[in-house]
This record gives C-alpha cells, structure tokens and sequence, in this order.
C-alpha cells in the first residue's frame, strides 16, 4: 500500500527518503545542524531536490561537514571547491559557509552548543504547520545570525532550515508522517 506523503514529495527516492527519514524530525545533533545549514545556504535560488542529489558530493568536499575543519578552509580550498563539479560552484556560497562556520563555532562556545542556541528561539518546542515561506520565528533567528555575521540565512533559508531540523514541522494533514 502507498503512503500518504506530503505533495511537494516528488516521486524521486532521495526525496522519498529525505522525507521519511529526516524532514522535520527534531534534530539535536550539532554536526547534523551544520551540515543542514550548509546545504539550505547553498540551496538558495536552487530546487532542495539538485542539493540532495549533489549532498554526498557536498559531505565529500567539505570534510564531511567537520564544522571545525570547515572554519579552516583558506583560499587554496576555496579554489579547489570551486573547480568541484560535484557541487554547486558559487563563490559566495562557499566562502559564506567558511564564514559561518566560525560564527557556528562562536555560537557553540556562547551557547555550549549550537543546538542549545537553534532551540532556544521555541523553549525546545516544535512548532507546528504554520505552511509558510517564512514566519516571524525565522526572521527573528536570521536577524541574530546576521547580526552574528552569517551570510546566506535570510528567513526563507531559515525557515526552510527550521523545517529540515523540525523545529517546524509542516507535514501536511494528509501525510502519514502527520
């Protein structure tokens, strides 16, 4: 018998498995946080389906998301990623993710971690269905990243990052992950 899915789930098995295993199932793991944050940054103007078909690609040339490797990264990396045709080659993205790696590390050393900080905007809590592309809980999150020196976390990226860690979770009423 088929499941019941929410409708942006194409019929593709990276979206099916993305879907059923890891969108808006709270996360608490740092080194999972980051490596979300990275891929919705690089996400931005793209479909989330060419990111989860490059996301094993992205795990590989970026150290598999060591957030401590990854705030090392200098201009010789930077060159190298960009000739990488595994990722999305985009100057800007990849020195922002170099950019906020250091300020997810500052963050975790503010806030013992960087789950403690991403949680802290809900008191823990999961905020349900709000169906949007951004709300008042990400523009406020993406205001302090900002203000923190993050680049590429306005509030649709953030809001699509809340989804993906489930702090929002917007399964649809009719999905079996409901």
């Amino acid at each position: 018998m088929k499941k019941n899915r929410c409708s942006w789930v194409s019929d593709d098995e990276i979206y099916i498995k993305y879907h059923d295993n890891e969108w808006g199932i709270p996360t608490h793991d740092d080194a999972e946080l980051f490596e979300m944050l990275v891929l919705e940054s690089f996400q931005a103007g793209l479909s989330w389906i060419t990111i989860l078909k490059k996301r094993e690609n992205f795990k590989k040339a970026f150290d598999n998301f060591d957030v401590e490797k990854v705030a090392t990264y200098d201009e010789d990396k930077v060159s190298e990623l960009l000739e990488n045709e595994g990722i999305i080659r985009h100057k800007g993205k990849i020195t922002s993710a170099i950019n906020n790696a250091k300020i997810f590390i500052e963050i975790q050393n503010e806030f013992d971690s960087f789950d403690k900080y991403i949680w802290s905007f809900t008191d823990g809590k999961i905020i349900k269905g709000e169906f949007l592309t951004e709300s008042y809980l990400s523009k406020e999150i993406s205001k302090d990243l900002k203000k923190r020196g993050m680049k590429f976390v306005g509030p649709t990226i953030i809001y699509s990052y809340l989804e993906s860690i489930g702090v929002i979770d917007n399964h649809e009423k009719n999905c079996f992950k409901y």
